[in-house]
Order: C-alpha cells, then sequence, then structure tokens
C-alpha cells in the first residue's frame, strides 16, 4: 500500500496541532486551573509541557517516521529480530479506540450546545438533562461519527489536511475574537489575575502531578497519534523544531480558552473551582445572561465543534490507517468498518446516563469514566514510557539512530546534552505520574 503524505509542512503542523488540541485544552484546562488554584497552575503546566510534552513528542514523531507505518507495524519495522516491541502498537491501537468510545460523544454534545444557541433554544439548556436525554446522543454521537468518516473517505490531503487547515485557522481567529470579548467585561482584571498571576503557596505535589497529568493528556502522547503523522512526513525538517511548533498552537488555544473563561467567571459571580461542569453550565449560563449572548454562545460553541471535530478527525485516521495495514481495505471500505464499530461502541458513553447504567468506579462514576480511565490512567502514561524507553535504550531502538532520524533536515536539533532528560527524566517522571494516578484513583 502507497503510503500518503502532506502537501505541505504547513497542513502536517496544522493536522497535528488539530489532534492535540482539543477538549483536553478548551474544556478540562480551564477547569483545572480553577480547581488548582490559577497562575500557579498554569506556571507549572507550561513547564510541563516543555519538560515532558516536548522531548515526549519529539520521541514519537521520529518512531513514526523512521517506520513510515501505523502504530501497530512500526515497531516491527525498527525493532531488533526476536523483540517484542510491536505488541504495544496493538495497544496504541486499542488506546485511539477507546478514546473515540467517549470522544465522539463529547463532541456530540459540542455540536448539541452548538446548535441550541444558533436556534435560540437556550432558557432550559442544561448539563444533566442532555447526558440523561437517549434520542440526543444517540442523534448526535451518529452525526459526529458519520461526519469524521466520510471526511477521511477521500485521500489524506484531500480529506484530514484540507478540512483540518481551515477548521483550524478558523479556531484561532474564534479564540482571538472572544478573547478579544471577555477582556473588555467588568471582571475582567480580577479574572485575568487569578489566572494569570502564580500564587506560590498553592503550587503543592497534588498541583504539580495535575499540571503534568494534563500537559500529557492535552497533546495525545503515548498512543500513537502523533507518530502516525510523523509516519506521513518527509525529512526536510528536523523533529524538535516541528515539535515546538505543534505545542506552541497546542499551548496558544489553552491559553485563550482561560482568557475567555476567568474574566466572565468573575463578572457574572460564577465560581471558578466549579469542576468539569465549568464548560457546559457555566457558559451557557453567562451567555444567557449578556448582551448578544446569542451569537457569542453560538460562536463560543462553534469553536468547541472545531477543537473537539479536529482531535476526532486525527484519530480516526490513526485508527483507520492501522486498520488498513492489519487488513489491506482500501481507505472507504476502512471507513466503513471503523465507523460502524466505533458508534456502536460509543453507545455504551451516549446511553451512560440514562439507558446502560454502569458504575465502574466510585458513586456516580459511569461509562465515560471507564473509559477515560483506561485512556488516561493507563495507556498514554505507559505507552509514553514505552515510546521513551525505545529511543534512548540499546534494548530498543537505541538513542544514536533515534538521534539520527530526529536531527534529519532542518531547523531545531537534539543536542547530546538534552540527553538526560530524555533518557532519564521523561521515564522517571511518567512512571511517577502513573504510579501516583494509581495509588489515589478513586476506585470505590
Amino acid at each position: 500500500m502507497e503510503r500518503e503524505s502532506f502537501q505541505s509542512r504547513l497542513g502536517f503542523i496544522l493536522v497535528s496541532a488539530g489532534c492535540a488540541i482539543g477538549c483536553g485544552n478548551v474544556w478540562k484546562f480551564p477547569w483545572m486551573t480553577g480547581q488548582f488554584g490559577g497562575g500557579g497552575f498554569v506556571l507549572v503546566y507550561v513547564l510541563c509541557l516543555l519538560l515532558l510534552g516536548l522531548p515526549s513528542m519529539t520521541m514519537e514523531f521520529a518512531i513514526g517516521r523512521a517506520a513510515q507505518a501505523s502504530p501497530v507495524k512500526m515497531y516491527q519495522k525498527l525493532e531488533k529480530p526476536g523483540q517484542k516491541w510491536h505488541i504495544h502498537g496493538y495497544f496504541a491501537l486499542l488506546g485511539n479506540i477507546a478514546l473515540m468510545a467517549f470522544y465522539t460523544v463529547v463532541t456530540g454534545w459540542m455540536m448539541y450546545y452548538f446548535v441550541r444557541f444558533l436556534t435560540g433554544k437556550t432558557a432550559d439548556l442544561g448539563f444533566v438533562g442532555m447526558i440523561t436525554n437517549p434520542g440526543v446522543n444517540v442523534t448526535y454521537l451518529l452525526i459526529a461519527v458519520v461526519l469524521g468518516f466520510v471526511v477521511l473517505s477521500f485521500n489524506l490531503q484531500g480529506g484530514l489536511e484540507r478540512v483540518t487547515k481551515y477548521l483550524m485557522t478558523a479556531l484561532f481567529v474564534l479564540m482571538i475574537i472572544l478573547g478579544i470579548h471577555s477582556a473588555t467585561l467588568e471582571g475582567a482584571k480580577e479574572g485575568l489575575k487569578f489566572y494569570l498571576v502564580p500564587d506560590f503557596s498553592k503550587i503543592t505535589g497534588e498541583v504539580v502531578v495535575a499540571a503534568m497529568n494534563q500537559a500529557f493528556f492535552t497533546l495525545s502522547i503515548g498512543i500513537g497519534s502523533m507518530a502516525i503523522f510523523g509516519s506521513y512526513i518527509g525529512k526536510e525538517r528536523s523533529l524538535l523544531g516541528e515539535s515546538v511548533n505543534v505545542i506552541l498552537l497546542d499551548t496558544f488555544v489553552a491559553i485563550m480558552a482561560g482568557f475567555i473563561i476567568f474574566p466572565a467567571c468573575f463578572t457574572f459571580g460564577i465560581e471558578v473551582d466549579a469542576g468539569p461542569g465549568l464548560l457546559f453550565n457555566t457558559m451557557a449560563t453567562v451567555f444567557n445572561n449578556m448582551a448578544g449572548g446569542r451569537i457569542w454562545g453560538s460562536l463560543f460553541f462553534l469553536f468547541m465543534v472545531f477543537a473537539a471535530f479536529s482531535t476526532e478527525l486525527a484519530v480516526f485516521e490513526n485508527i483507520l490507517a492501522c486498520v488498513r495495514e492489519l487488513t489491506g481495505w482500501n481507505r472507504v471500505k476502512g471507513c466503513i468498518a471503523c465507523g460502524v464499530g466505533i458508534f456502536l461502541l460509543a453507545l455504551t458513553t451516549a446511553l451512560g446516563y440514562s439507558v446502560f447504567h454502569f458504575q465502574p468506579f466510585a458513586e456516580g462514576t459511569a461509562w465515560l469514566d471507564f473509559w477515560d480511565f483506561i485512556v488516561s490512567t493507563n495507556l498514554l502514561p505507559l505507552g509514553a514510557l514505552i515510546f521513551s524507553i525505545f529511543c534512548c535504550y540499546k534494548i530498543g531502538w537505541g538513542w544514536d539512530k533515534f538521534l539520527a532520524e530526529a536531527n534529519a533536515g532542518k531547523g531545531m536539533k537534539v543536542q547530546n546534552w538534552m540527553r538526560p532528560v530524555f533518557q532519564y527524566f521523561v521515564p522517571i517522571c511518567v512512571a511517577g505520574l502513573y504510579l501516583y494516578g494509581i495509588f489515589t484513583f478513586q476506585w470505590k
């Protein structure tokens, strides 16, 4: 099967950023910032992006580009005879599928809120009312899945690259407009002070771990999502510099989300530590109580649809590439099979608050928490740990081969003085994060 490629460097950067940018930036980042004390959390988060996210993304890109294959096949091309690294490729595919088992439903929620604001039907709009309505959940899940695979049924350049270029450009413009609007609100000064000025007394071990966790989740590292895009690019540019570009775009969107939300919270007296409901219930309340709220609400949730859909497209492409390499199917046949499979699996989440009641962990948990536990608590950190060991040690691919691949082309290079960060700091921190997550998890 001939390997497809991106038509432009911009296409690669925007599609890779599109995978990284999503609900982790605009839904999870603001409520975690509010819950963990504001500016201090933001500072630690940015440091984690630089010290953990940047090396991890560079390593994942390098594996993908060297192998020119999907996660399922890439280890088989790089590992030594008799080694079993390729087993992780199947877990990476499982991670992408498990992510879409709930992410497609969340994308549907974004679409539903956008439609309600666009039509002006927001008086009785509520998060609990939405998630407990089977008809709404199944309908919008179906739209999210069908739309995604219709785009991908075209070739890579004509489908994923073209659509994501427009999605990401529109997203950046919308974020800037909404950020400027929020800066004019009455409580903007207090909101921005909370958001941007660190209170060092609030930076605890729990905050550091939460910031590491968030940086990790938002970059989609550990389940081969970045490796697949590395496999589609040539060797004209070195990978450290490309990783910097993707992380800058990802961080821009997360930071802008805070610029939009926190001035609004302080203006309308909304609690900043409202948790996961901050985006849906709080922003809906804010928009319903401000001049031109229907317009601003429509724009805001349109941008949310863009962010969620860009990630969905990127992960769908990853799953599709793996399935096609395992089966030899063409793009259209693969899209139909993957679309049906993901829709059926995601019904567990879509109906998890109404028909398919299931409490996997503590009281109040549901199917969404189960799928998120598989991905966020387990497969992402363990995957990044495996990638780092594979790239940095002789029992895997090895540092010299990784360095040669990462540094091929023009641009920023991985320097030898950086080796301890890649070889020791990243795996130790990731292992610590994983163990902390398991030991502190609310099982019951």
